[in-house]
């Protein structure tokens, strides 16, 4: 992992191995979407874009040019967030047995997954990106208001039905925004049974508390993620105040079939 740079910052190992375990467990917090979508790789960071679709084969009419086989791909971003460390910290800790907040490293790992979640969620329009909640060819229903007990049955019902005449037959997933996820912790009416109890039996791929608007319900074969550098922690650089430190990773949620998509929109 050369290209950390990690050597740079002379840390002991022990201390990486904090780090690191900061990083990806503040991450793991706020991930939903790899809960649900299949996960390829790391691949490793020289992953910058992948094919998609067949190759092509162009042939000059005139049979006097060279025939021309060739396929298009898509970019693999790169999610970046820079911390800091306080040196005299880091030393009170190697040195003297100090206690060391390792909050900035959780901090950045998570506006890192925060980027991620919105990735797959939003997509990338700047770079031709899709995703969950923008894919063209998606289906959509209304979301209506869920203080009534019977809607948000409804409404999903109404989402599984637009799939399953698109022939997507499930495992389904549902991610919620957080407001429609919290109202489903009521029971109905005369019954030990919470909303959420029912729509788990409905949607056996998960539930999920997304930092989305509204709903999406997605069937298993919509796509997967492939990840070319997962979370790791590298160094920048060290101004005599703090140690500069970096977040990255790199992936890109692939579309594969965005009629495995339904929208339940506000």
């Amino acid at each position: 992992m050369s290209y950390l740079n990690r050597d740079a910052a002379s840390f002991p190992a022990e201390l990486w191995t904090r780090i690191d375990a900061a990083a990806i467990g503040a991450a793991r917090d706020r991930l939903t979407a790899r809960r649900f979508l299949d996960l390829e790789g790391p691949f490793g960071i020289g992953l910058t874009s992948v094919e998609i679709g067949d190759e092509a084969v162009v042939n000059e009419p005139d049979g006097e040019l060279a025939g021309t086989v060739g396929s298009r791909s898509i970019p693999v971003p790169m999610l970046q967030q820079p911390l800091a460390l306080s040196i005299r910290r880091v030393e009170g800790h190697l040195r003297l047995g100090l206690p060391l907040d390792l909050r900035p490293v959780e901090a950045a790992a998570e506006a890192i997954a925060r980027r991620e979640e919105q990735v797959i969620y939003q997509g990338i329009p700047e770079l031709g990106l899709e995703g969950l909640m923008t894919a063209n060819g998606r289906s959509s229903v209304p979301c209506g208001d869920w203080s009534e007990v019977e809607q948000a049955i409804g409404d999903v019902l109404a989402a599984v039905n637009r799939l399953d005449a698109n022939g997507y037959v499930g495992p389904y997933a549902l991610a919620l925004s957080p407001v429609r996820y919290n109202a489903l912790f009521r029971r109905y009416q005369c019954s030990d049974m919470l909303q959420l109890d029912h729509l788990q039996r409905l949607c056996e791929a998960g539930l999920f508390k997304a930092p989305i608007d509204g709903a999406v319900l997605v069937d298993a074969r919509v796509g997967d993620i492939k990840i070319g550098q997962d979370i790791q922690v590298g160094y920048s650089s060290n101004d005599g105040t703090y140690f500069r430190l970096v977040v990255s990773e790199s992936l890109v949620f692939m579309l594969d079939e965005p009629e495995a998509i339904c929208t339940l929109e506000e």
